[in-house]
């Protein structure tokens, strides 16, 4: 259920508190939060969020992977499916949202498509859909979502911005 993925360039794992630090810089960093919401977590938050990663797996059966490089076993992100009861943002659908974030150094280098495309794999034959929110000004993220083979079907608003909602289908 919580097995590692391996591409070609990456490891793929859940979450453990070895990756604490790792999670902890990338989201205390302006530069990745600059698309989702815009504030720098705190290292409590942070904590948060690598329990919320890791409990998501027993609760759910499903969850984020730490993104790990093959060559130098170094932390470089964060993917995977969540169900985050989002307020106010129709078109979920029941179906998990998925989600991607990699450290400013690993940008550019095609890795976020890399950990996205094995996710997807993973998702196959266990969801018939999935959503990305993204924010409309972040074309790397669009970018990815495109070669993923996500489409966007819906503007939204969360959190009182604008939002784009992206759908992959597997069947």
């Amino acid at each position: 259920m919580t097995s590692a993925l391996e591409t070609a360039r990456l490891t793929l794992r859940p979450h453990g508190v070895e990756d604490f630090d790792g999670l902890k810089a990338m989201w205390a960093d302006p530069a990745i939060v600059r698309y989702l919401g815009g504030v720098p977590s705190s290292a409590e938050d942070s904590w948060a969020r690598l329990l919320r990663y890791a409990g998501s797996w027993s609760l759910l059966g499903y969850g984020f992977w730490a993104i790990r490089r093959r060559d130098t076993g170094e932390y470089i992100g964060d993917v995977g499916f969540l169900d985050a009861h989002r307020t106010g943002v129709e078109g979920f659908g029941g179906d998990p949202e998925i989600g991607w974030s990699l450290v400013a150094a690993a940008h550019g280098q095609g890795f976020a498509t890399e950990a996205v495309a094995a996710t997807l794999g993973w998702g196959a034959g266990r969801f018939r859909r999935c959503v990305a929110m993204i924010n409309p000004d972040n074309d790397a993220s669009v970018a990815v979502a495109t070669r993923c083979g996500f489409r966007h079907f819906l503007m939204a608003r969360y959190k009182d911005a604008p939002i784009g909602l992206w759908e992959h289908r597997w069947r």
